[in-house]
């Protein structure tokens, strides 16, 4: 079985975009990636613009954005491709730390973020972790885009959803797959997929990131 497993995944190959305006980042983190057997890079991008145009041209699984970049900024990028129901998950790399810097990202629906200086082995996983729907946040950042939440996205919408509807968002919260929560809770994927469309739009949200922080702001979380 091990083996069949391995076998699988290896098959299942994550097609990867980059966008950063240092070519000798994207150098860096093509030579890293390339040797990842489950890991392609398919093209780059210089800026945010480019990065939309690229992305709708190749349809990558996952595209590593930088923020800060001249021109068209990572956040405004996340933003195009949302408008543009781009399918690919973005996850953030970035060289800044502050909070300002990344909570925009998020709240314009990257599904995670990791610092330039990541270990090569845990961007990988970012990478395997953002593409199998997980989110990922660091507890202070996750705090900080609760404390934001002026506008109250969701509030006292929570009664509309169902009982299974609140076990996916909390499974959502914990930062489960669909497929992992299709087995946690013995349903299809094609099931799951259909309670997280209605739990997004229930809730008037625009993508698992915003479910995962309703639910934690709002005590589903597990």
């Amino acid at each position: 079985m091990a083996d069949t497993e391995r076998e699988e995944r290896h098959t299942q190959v994550i097609r990867v975009l980059l966008v950063d305006d240092h070519q000798v980042v994207r150098r860096g983190l093509r030579t890293f990636l390339e040797v990842q057997d489950d890991i392609e890079v398919v093209g780059e991008a210089g800026d945010g613009a480019e990065g939309v145009a690229r992305a709708e041209e190749l349809q990558p699984d996952v595209v590593l954005m930088d923020v800060k970049m001249p021109g068209m900024d990572g956040v405004e990028a996340l933003r195009r491709l949302r408008e543009l129901a781009n399918p690919a998950r973005v996850l953030v790399v970035t060289s800044f730390t502050e909070q300002r810097t990344v909570v925009p990202a998020l709240r314009a629906g990257a599904g995670g973020y990791v610092y330039k200086d990541v270990d090569p082995e845990a961007l990988a996983r970012a990478i395997r972790s953002v593409h199998a729907g997980h989110v990922l946040l660091q507890p202070e950042v996750a705090g900080a885009l609760l404390s934001q939440d002026e506008h109250g996205q969701g509030q006292g919408r929570g009664g509309s959803l169902t009982e299974r509807e609140r076990e996916v968002l909390g499974l959502i919260a914990d930062g489960r797959s669909n497929r992992e929560i299709a087995r946690a809770l013995v349903l299809s994927e094609k099931t799951v997929k259909t309670h997280v469309s209605n739990i997004l739009m229930k809730l008037d949200l625009a993508d698992r990131t915003q479910a995962a922080l309703w639910a934690v702001r709002h005590g589903i979380a597990r």
